[in-house]
């Protein structure tokens, strides 16, 4: 069932095809049925050839009868027609049945259903966008009034106060979209203004999964309506409307808003509520084809697949397929780097027609006091809103023997020795995710404790405890501080007191651990992500059964948090710059970006160790919103260069064409996927000098002129022609070429550089990141 099922090469023309079926629309075709087990399979048959949506749901219909007996039987086994942005569709047959349609003319690839799985304030002020400061893109754009933000997610919560519409004019006229009733949602009266559309797809799911669906432990609505509070949260950070006094129980207090406050929001509920929140291929792809049809201007994805990746084309990846459709009709889709940092080559969404955001801090921290004993206090970091637990007894576990440490492990506490009850323990972990800290919570809560501090490898994502139970943080140093205090006297006391919230200066900018790595494991010359955005600790609206949520609000943490982020930018982006393409909003965001932090500090990535953030980390850098507003030259790309980048990479003119929806036919020579005009320059196996292009368009001043800067990697030489761009009325867009080559004799590691165009004034500095590898042996797995 996990095979690729392809079609075979001599098939009909496919617009005969197409003629073909729309005669058999009235027949009935009876093919014998295979009497095996049914299992939903996606048939994916790229861009749709006719206009009206019905003549392609027929066509669909009449070849799903012709391989299971009737038009009834074709009606009760398909689940979804796609009839807006492609065609295709998801239906339950068998694996002989899936066989014989493979062989139809006009169909690309039938493959089983699959499975995606969902990728996990003061951070507008951070980012520069303040609505109190005149001259910003939020004002420029009237907080993004008219634009409507399409999120795929797990639903929404109406009844929040973040989606009200007041003061916000109809609905945009370009909508076409519904609001659905459903399982405790009532459109008439959950969408607004604000919340215009809301559909939930779950056929898919349904017809897949293998786990309890609604359950007491895990309840779910069939509806939009949000249980998990993921789409809740991703709204809220991409459009929501002003809320103040906001706060998770009086932490991280202030004004909660979306990037785009007078934006309009659609959401597409395509994941539910069973372990990791599962979300149907079939369903994320219906859901596309219907943001394609409804009017969307700007579609984001907190959502993610799991490694090993399956290829751009490969429909298995619905989040690759759907967003090439998208893009291609001017929508751009932003989707999240996931969390499996900080190892190498983690990333996904990494189709270069995605922009894939990675996670940062921002410059705000929770500082928990624990004073200790001897009156020394020690700053962990905690969002603990509990009453203060004064003095009492510190331990930590510690057994007889060769290793008594392995007692004080904090995932497999042994506490027979300890004396807990009463007391809080301190526990050491060498794991970075927060389980650790949930088990030994667990564990001290159970044998009577009253508070845990965790020493772990230092990190950003934090989480409150049950029933306000304290659960502090501490690095290795600092732990290790208390663990002496602790064997330095026989009655050790430790008092711990509420988190505070503390904002800007000292607190740094760093690249989340979580946060997913380059580089690109399909196309390491694709760069990966694209930026990154605040994903640690955002305070946005969730779902009521949001263990994490008080008074409506949560402080959640992933790349889900910073896809919104970057979304509600690109809203933004497209209400100043109506007509600029998605990768020319995809230039600007990443050749503005932030190298440091809005302070002028230079930017970490969190690992083992904290290391300075290199573009396999943040890509261009933390997204710089003001000044993507206005970035003077983009790096554009519209279906022909991604058609070159397809070539490139070797995908073969049926499956090209079929994607794109016209006859493609790559050239004989084989277009090098270095010269894709993408705003960065990636070369993971540089061993003799090449030379690449680019290409530039003047979206500044009309007459301008840009000279290069090279910051050149180690090792590596970088040369620019021409090294001045001259542009006037006549020319706008303007190509160079860039030679490099290596003084290294041995395969390397990534080294980073930069090449930036600078105008005469310096109003704008256009940087494209350099990553290169020197690669003497090629293919060799060397650790490099």
């Amino acid at each position: 069932m996990g095979s690729r099922l392809m079609k075979k090469s001599n098939k009909v023309p496919l617009f005969v095809t197409f003629n073909l079926f729309l005669v058999l629309c009235s027949q009935n075709i009876i093919i014998r049925t295979v009497d095996a087990k049914s299992k939903v399979h996606i048939v994916y048959m790229g861009e749709k050839h006719h206009h009206d949506p019905e003549v392609v749901t027929c066509l669909h219909h009449d070849m799903l009868a012709s391989v299971v007996g009737s038009k009834e039987a074709a009606t009760d086994a398909m689940v979804y027609s796609y009839k807006h942005g492609f065609s295709g569709f998801a239906a339950k047959f068998t694996e002989s049945q899936a066989k014989k349609i493979a062989d139809f003319p006009g169909v690309i690839r039938v493959i089983p259903n699959h499975f995606h799985s969902l990728q996990t304030t003061r951070s507008w002020d951070y980012l520069g966008l303040s609505p109190n400061s005149p001259n910003t893109l939020l004002n420029d754009t009237n907080l993004g009034d008219g634009i409507i933000i399409g999120l795929l997610d797990t639903g929404i919560w109406p009844e929040s106060e973040v989606f009200n519409d007041e003061d916000l004019g109809p609905i945009p006229s370009q909508w076409k979209g519904q609001c659905v009733s459903g399982q405790q949602f009532n459109a008439s009266t959950a969408c607004n203004n604000k919340l215009i559309g809301a559909k939930y797809y779950i056929d898919g799911f349904l017809a897949e999964n293998e786990q309890p669906f609604n359950t007491t432990d895990s309840p779910d609505f069939l509806s939009p309506r949000d249980v998990v509070g993921h789409g809740t949260h991703t709204s809220t950070i991409a459009g929501g409307s002003f809320v103040y006094n906001a706060s998770y129980k009086g932490i991280g207090l202030g004004i909660v808003r979306g990037g785009a406050p007078r934006a309009r929001l659609a959401m597409y509920k395509v994941c539910w509520n069973v372990p990791r929140g599962q979300c149907s291929n079939a369903d994320m792809l219906k859901a596309f084809d219907d943001a394609i049809h409804d009017g969307v201007d700007v579609i984001s994805v907190s959502l993610g697949t799991q490694l090993p990746l399956f290829s751009e084309v490969d429909d298995r990846d619905a989040i690759s397929i759907g967003s090439f459709h998208a893009v291609t009709k001017g929508i751009p889709v932003v989707g999240g780097a996931a969390n499996e940092g900080p190892s190498a080559f983690t990333i996904e969404n990494t189709a270069p027609w995605i922009l894939t955001v990675a996670a940062s801090t921002i410059d705000r921290s929770f500082p928990t006091n624990i004073t200790l004993g001897n009156n020394s206090t020690i700053l962990g970091q905690a969002l603990f809103a509990g009453t203060e637990v004064d003095f009492t007894g510190l331990v930590y576990p510690e057994n007889p023997g060769l290793i008594p440490s392995l007692a004080g492990v904090c995932e497999a506490l042994i506490l027979n020795n300890t004396p807990v009850a009463g007391n809080v323990v301190l526990c050491f972990t060498s794991v970075a995710r927060r389980t650790p800290v949930a088990l030994a919570v667990t564990s001290v809560r159970a044998a009577g404790g009253v508070g845990v501090i965790v020493a772990k490898s230092p990190g950003d994502v934090l989480g409150p405890c049950s029933s306000d139970f304290p659960c502090i943080e501490v690095d290795y140093e600092l732990g290790t501080q208390i663990l002496f205090y602790i064997r330095s006297t026989s009655s050790p006391v430790v008092k711990l007191s509420p988190s505070m919230t503390l904002v800007g200066k000292p607190v740094s900018t760093k690249v989340a651990a979580f946060s997913s790595r380059g580089p690109n494991s399909i196309s390491p010359a694709i760069l990966k992500p694209d930026i990154a955005a605040p994903g640690v600790s955002i305070l946005a609206a969730s779902s009521p059964f949001d263990p994490y949520m008080n008074g409506g609000f949560a402080l959640h943490s992933g790349t889900s948090m910073a896809t919104p982020h970057v979304s509600g930018i690109v809203a933004l982006l497209k209400a100043l710059h109506s007509d600029w393409s998605p990768a020319a909003i995809r230039s600007a965001i990443i050749t503005t970006a932030w190298k440091t932090d809005p302070f002028g500090e230079p930017i970490f990535a969190e690992g083992s160790p904290q290391k300075l953030a290199d573009p396999f980390d943040y890509g261009g850098g933390i997204v710089n919103p003001n000044k993507a507003a206005d970035p003077g030259l983009i790096y554009d790309m519209g279906i022909n260069d991604y058609i070159i980048y397809l070539c490139a990479v070797g995908y073969n003119n049926s499956v090209i064409s079929q994607l794109v929806g016209n006859s493609t036919t790559c050239s004989s020579t084989k277009p090098s996927v270095l010269d894709v005009n993408l705003p960065s320059i990636t070369i993971p196996n540089l061993r003799e000098n090449i030379t690449l292009t680019r290409s530039v368009t003047n979206v500044g001043p009309v007459n301008s002129t840009y000279k290069a800067r090279i910051s050149p990697p180690l090792g590596i030489s970088v040369a620019v022609r021409p090294e001045t761009l001259v542009f006037n009325s006549d020319i706008k867009t303007i190509s160079f070429t860039v030679a490099v080559s290596t003084t290294h004799e041995v395969n390397t590691g990534y080294y980073f550089g930069s090449l930036a165009w600078t105008d005469d004034d310096g109003g704008h500095v256009v940087t494209i990141p350099i990553s290169v590898r020197t690669q003497i042996i090629r293919y060799y797995a060397d650790g490099n």
